[in-house]
Parts: structure tokens; C-alpha cells; sequence
């Protein structure tokens, strides 16, 4: 594998990672009936870019690692969990988040076709995928004992776990 081609790796699943973040971020916020200066539909587009754009930056990373050399990796090691020979759990709870994320995907195209409680029930998936991504990346990357790959992690870990406190900890009041 060329230099190039596993720095692209490296930076695709980084990338994947905070746009991951950022869209968890944003849809705890919103969940949690978060005051957001942003008018709702320009936030839930932004939510939905986001969600997006992680779909691409994970098929980046998941297809230039295809191409490495060094630690080769056959298509059903990137499909099936905990297959592959280069540090197995680690890199089968990056395929385990990946897939998640791709069925939370498949749910928001099926969305006018699903009850809202079966489409909610399937996007909170979104939290422990994210927690698996989390994972994957301190465990399997190169870069986590860098100490920017690890102020990153730690930043999108706390971002996120305060949002998610703050979300699912409140006193809810009755109506």
C-alpha cells in the first residue's frame, strides 16, 4: 500500500469519526428538546447531512483499507464481525458500528413507510454504534497513543456523554 493510500485510510476513518460524533451530537440535542438558535428544519437538515456524509467517509475508510497490502483484508473481513487477522475485536466493533449505522440508514429511507415507534425504536441504534465507533478507534487505530488522536476522542466522548446525560437524566415533569 502506498503512503498515500493509508493516510487516506487513517483520515477517512478519523473524519467518519467526528462527523459521527457531531451528527449524535446534534440529534441528542434535539431529542432532548435542546434550545437551539437555528431554526428546527435548518438543524434536522444539518442532523441529516451529517448522518450522511458519515455513510461516505465510512465507505472511504472501509474501501481503501481493501487496498492495503500490509494488513490484508478480503471484502467479507470488512462484512463479517471479528474475522479478520489484524487485531480482531477491535476492528469487528468498527464492522459491528458500520453495519448499525447502515441499518439506521436503510430505517430513515423506509421512514414514511415505517410507525414512528419502529423507526425511533431502530434509530437509537445511533448511540451504541457510536460507542462501538468510539471503541474502534482507540482500540484499533494507529494514531491512539498520539495525543491529538486522543484530545479528539476524548473531546467527542465527553461532547456526546453530556448531551446523553443531560437527555436521558432529566426529571421528566408531569403534563
Amino acid at each position: 500500500m502506498s503512503p498515500a493510500v493509508w493516510y487516506f485510510a487513517r483520515s477517512a476513518g478519523i473524519v467518519a469519526y467526528l462527523l459521527l460524533s457531531a451528527s449524535v451530537l446534534l440529534g441528542v440535542l434535539m431529542a432532548g428538546k435542546a434550545k437551539l438558535t437555528w431554526p428546527r428544519f435548518a438543524v434536522e437538515e444539518l442532523h441529516r447531512f451529517l448522518a450522511i456524509l458519515t455513510g461516505v467517509f465510512i465507505v472511504l475508510h472501509g474501501a481503501s483499507l481493501l487496498l492495503d497490502n500490509v494488513v490484508p483484508t478480503s471484502l467479507v473481513q470488512e462484512l463479517v464481525p471479528f474475522t479478520t487477522s489484524y487485531r480482531p475485536w477491535a476492528v469487528g466493533l468498527g464492522v459491528c458500528a458500520a453495519e448499525l449505522i447502515a441499518a439506521v440508514a436503510i430505517s430513515n429511507a423506509l421512514r414514511s413507510r415505517l410507525a414512528h415507534r419502529t423507526w425511533r425504536s431502530v434509530h437509537y441504534l445511533t448511540l451504541p454504534a457510536w460507542l462501538l465507533a468510539s471503541a474502534h478507534g482507540v482500540l484499533a487505530g494507529t494514531d491512539r497513543f498520539d495525543p491529538w488522536f486522543a484530545a479528539i476522542a476524548a473531546g467527542m466522548v465527553s461532547a456526546v456523554s453530556i448531551a446523553g446525560f443531560a437527555r436521558f437524566s432529566r426529571a421528566r415533569v408531569p403534563a
